[in-house]
């Protein structure tokens, strides 16, 4: 049985009324959250206004999770299981390019470089619609049987240099018991998905992310007599190419997708001469353990001969950002039937893996989960501002689906 017929049955038919009214409400906390962002570990008036709203509704609220975290407990009227709802709150050295009334105008410094600060992938929306269920199920505790545990978390874009934080504090910090979580649920509002849809995965849904950084060596030298020296330049550049040969030719593709890119060089002062190192950084994302294993052998293999080859010498260093999203079996099948109660049978859309990376995925190495995606298109586009850009737009209509979905989930996960 659905949440909307236990709804009936106790003579609560006020509920569509309820979403109605939290609407403007989910569309104005976005705003001033999008106005006014906060880079991850520093959500400090983010934080702020999400613990005044929690403790307003009567939740239990626990502040300085993992630095800015922020968790809610809402106890039903009877004992049961307890469900764990996510939204990260931070956002992203992105110098806002719109004409939004609320565009952000923040400006910082992010590692050396001035930027600007901007919610340039939708962690805004997220705060909001979960601040709208919050207030949903407050008002409907009595029909709860068990707890939500709401989970605002700061730094889901990675802390700084030097700094933990992310889902991997959260966890560390016992965000997953007292009580202990049975299982956990989480979206991403996507600019390419219509609104009005929900897309998932089961399985590996998103890709575990690692950061690589590669250190060559060679031999400074004059720009016009290279052969006295090692071009630690020249190096980089063939590294770069040999490691996109593990990717097209030692890869098995049709298991599952795998990506190497490399973000970042930096090497030399001078246009005439020859440095004496070169530092390479960039990302591997993969969706399949066994590849991922492959992969990083071959390239610090291929690092380490390729510079020998030259004359110079190198070293590669892996970082763990995400491990894989990965949805749980049986929990998909469960909740799917929530997820076509709120957006409509045909609105609810089976996609492939992405190779996109989300520290969702440290949640569900412990217990259950369950990430899916919520349309934002803005109307009237074919091409949609992508994620982490300066022209990032979302249509705020499809926020109350979020809302919706949110609250179908809880009430059929505790009740059912």
């Amino acid at each position: 049985m659905s949440f909307f017929g236990i709804i009936n049955i106790y003579g609560q038919n006020n509920l569509e009324k309820q979403f109605i009214d939290v609407e403007s409400k989910v569309i104005e906390w976005r705003q001033h959250f999008h106005q006014n962002p906060e880079l991850s570990n520093r959500e400090f008036k983010t934080a702020n206004t999400i613990a005044e709203h929690l403790e307003a509704l009567g939740l239990e609220v626990s502040t300085g999770i993992a630095h800015t975290g922020v968790v809610g407990l809402l106890k039903g009227n009877s004992s049961g299981k307890t469900i764990a709802l996510r939204a990260d709150i931070d956002a992203l050295p992105v110098t806002e390019r719109n004409d939004l009334s609320y565009k952000s105008t923040i400006e910082t410094e992010f590692l050396g470089t001035k930027t600007g600060v901007a919610h340039a992938c939708g962690h805004d929306a997220h705060t909001a619609i979960l601040m709208g269920v919050a207030e949903i199920l407050s008002k409907n505790k009595d029909q709860i049987k068990g707890t939500v545990k709401f989970i605002f978390q700061p730094a889901e874009e990675g802390p700084p240099p030097g700094e933990e934080g992310g889902s991997k504090l959260m966890i560390k910090e016992g965000v997953l018991e007292n009580p202990k979580v049975d299982a956990i649920f989480g979206l991403h509002i996507r600019s390419g998905v219509d609104v009005g849809q929900i897309h998932y995965k089961p399985g590996g849904a998103m890709a575990a992310v690692e950061r690589f950084t590669i250190n060559v060596k060679g031999k400074q030298t004059h720009g016009s007599e290279p052969w006295l020296g090692v071009d630690p330049i020249l190096i980089s550049a063939k590294i770069i190419d040999g490691l996109q040969t593990i990717i097209s030719r030692e890869s098995e593709l049709i298991n599952e997708a795998a990506v190497i890119s490399v973000g970042k060089i930096t090497s030399g002062v001078r246009f005439n001469i020859i440095p004496e190192s070169a530092e390479l950084i960039g990302t591997l994302r993969t969706l399949d353990p066994k590849m991922k294993t492959h992969i990083m052998k071959r390239m610090k293999a291929m690092t380490e001969t390729i510079a020998k080859a030259y004359g110079g010498e190198a070293s590669i260093v892996f970082e763990n950002f995400t491990a894989v999203t990965y949805n749980n079996h049986n929990l998909v099948s469960q909740m799917l039937p929530s997820l076509k109660q709120v957006a409509g049978q045909n609105n609810v859309l089976q996609i492939k893996a992405e190779t996109i990376g989300e520290d969702f995925s440290y949640y569900q190495e412990k217990i259950p989960g369950f990430y899916f995606y919520l349309g934002g298109k803005p109307k009237n586009t074919t091409n949609p501002p992508l994620h982490h850009t300066p022209d990032f737009l979302i249509d705020e209509s499809g926020l109350i689906l979020g809302v919706k979905a949110f609250t179908q989930i809880t009430f059929d996960f505790l009740n059912n």
